[in-house]
């Protein structure tokens, strides 16, 4: 079998040495405080603890007095780069500097042209300290406040190699949405159609804010796990991609080239929504205390992708399991049901009288801020599917019911669809026909979040079948 021989990171370094870094943008006034580049090594040195079964690729303990550029580039852009994002990225040492050991990235808001301005900083590893496979872990501390978004990801060093994003693929360490710090998520970017394979990590008594965590990803040539603290939440071995109308690249493409670590902290932007009267920018700092990267002596290349497991229907012709809610099941595990808050949602679930009632204190900021949801639903290009349920709440009130793909980019197979419950029992029935990629992981979503109420839903005799 083919094996992959791991380089040392001065090998590595040398193999680059002609390589072309990354281009950068002109800043404004904003960044006129741009540092030239410069080389300084760490001067403490630091025990950096070995792992069994690998061997210390690279590391920075950020133990010198300002960015190490033989290992990170600054990567300045304007407002909107990406994801409708407000701040700009410069190479100020005003966003991006050292202290006390560990690198901060603050994001800073000003006033140009008489409106709200908001600077950040990212860094990453392009052509410095690129590497195919191996355990990044990085110990970090997250900023809290509405609109702040940390992120440990990875992308290629080489962009086009299979094509731009998501076709290149994309490797999320770690983000945190400044607004739920008690959530962390890891995920997995691929494809064309877009397809993303995502886990989360909920802290409870405690936020990813209060102190540094250690956030970490295991890249092997067939398969990923992500892992907060040494707990494994997110382990993923199949994706794909390809370029639309194609056969698929042989796998494990894309995940099968030189990536590079980065690190940034956006402000506003689709997913966090922007900042508002609450967001203190004076502790806007996301706070990095090292990054370290290890290797494995060997790899195993000579891998196949797995056959995909699709579930069975129940004897009865049901999708779902516990439809019936005859069992009360731990709503918290990946079995079956499960309860989910994000957002500002607060509430809770129950399994009683063979039905499901949740309770809601807080709506939270959106749809899906108090979530009911039964994934591993079988998906078949060409089928048609029928769901049904009963539902009442204590007062009328809406909920919005689909079927979703999380690992499809999150479509929906059954669109959202709204429908309003009353204090009489009703039985709600929608069809569908699946016209997308063949998916063993469609999910049947409840949303209760952001309504309007926080009454009471009762929720019965689900059933999701494949009609002719």
């Amino acid at each position: 079998m083919k094996k992959m021989k791991a380089l040392s990171f001065i090998a590595a370094l040398s193999m680059l040495a002609c390589s072309v870094g990354c281009s950068s943008n002109n800043t404004d006034s904003n960044s006129e405080k741009a540092t030239e580049a410069k080389t300084e090594a760490p001067t403490e040195a630091v025990d950096v603890p070995e792992i069994d079964g690998y061997n210390l690729l690279w590391n920075d303990e950020f133990s010198g007095s300002s960015l190490d550029e033989t290992k990170w580039n600054y990567e300045p852009h304007e407002p909107g780069w990406t994801n409708e994002e407000l701040q700009e990225y410069t190479t100020s040492t005003d966003n991006v500097f050292i202290r006390d050991g560990k690198l901060i990235i603050k994001a800073i808001k000003s006033d140009k042209n008489g409106k709200d301005y908001y600077t950040s900083g990212k860094v990453t590893g392009q052509n410095k300290t690129d590497f195919t496979y191996g355990k990044v872990v990085v110990s970090a501390k997250v900023p809290e406040g509405q609109g702040l978004w940390p992120a440990i990801w990875m992308m290629p060093k080489d962009e086009s190699y299979y094509g731009q994003w998501p076709k290149c693929g994309e490797i999320d360490i770690m983000e945190v949405l400044g607004n739920d710090v008690s959530t962390a998520y890891g995920t997995l970017h691929y494809g064309e159609p877009h397809g993303e394979q995502q886990g989360t990590w909920g802290l409870t008594g405690q936020t990813y804010a209060d102190s540094f965590h250690e956030y970490s990803v295991e890249w092997e040539p067939g398969e990923m796990r992500w892992y907060i603290d040494g707990n494994l939440y997110n382990t993923v071995n199949d994706w794909f991609t390809a370029v639309q109308g194609e056969d698929e690249k042989p796998y494990p493409a894309p995940f099968d080239q030189p990536f590079f670590v980065q690190l940034n902290l956006a402000v506003g932007g689709t997913w966090p929504g922007n900042p508002d009267a609450t967001t203190d920018f004076d502790k806007a700092e996301f706070e990095v205390d090292y990054v370290r990267v290890y290797q494995k002596p060997e790899y195993d290349t000579n891998v196949k992708k797995p056959e995909k497991e699709f579930r069975q229907a129940l004897e009865d012709g049901n999708f779902i399991f516990n439809g019936d809610f005859s069992e009360a099941e731990d709503l918290t595990d990946d079995v079956n049901w499960k309860f989910l808050l994000f957002n500002g949602g607060e509430g809770a679930a129950e399994i009683k009288d063979n039905m499901i009632v949740i309770t809601s204190e807080k709506e939270g900021t959106e749809d899906y801020s108090v979530q009911l949801v039964q994934p591993d639903l079988p998906m078949i290009k060409g089928k048609k599917y029928r769901v049904t349920f009963d539902a009442y709440a204590d007062e009328e009130r809406d909920i919005i019911v689909c079927v979703s793909a999380p690992s499809a980019g999150w479509i929906r197979y059954l669109k959202d669809t709204t429908l309003k419950v009353t204090p009489e029992k009703q039985t709600f029935t929608y069809d569908f026909e699946m016209k997308d990629k063949d998916d063993n992981n469609g999910r049947l979503e409840f949303n209760l979040g952001h309504r309007g109420s926080t009454a009471t839903v009762y929720i019965s005799n689900v059933r999701v079948e494949e009609i002719s």
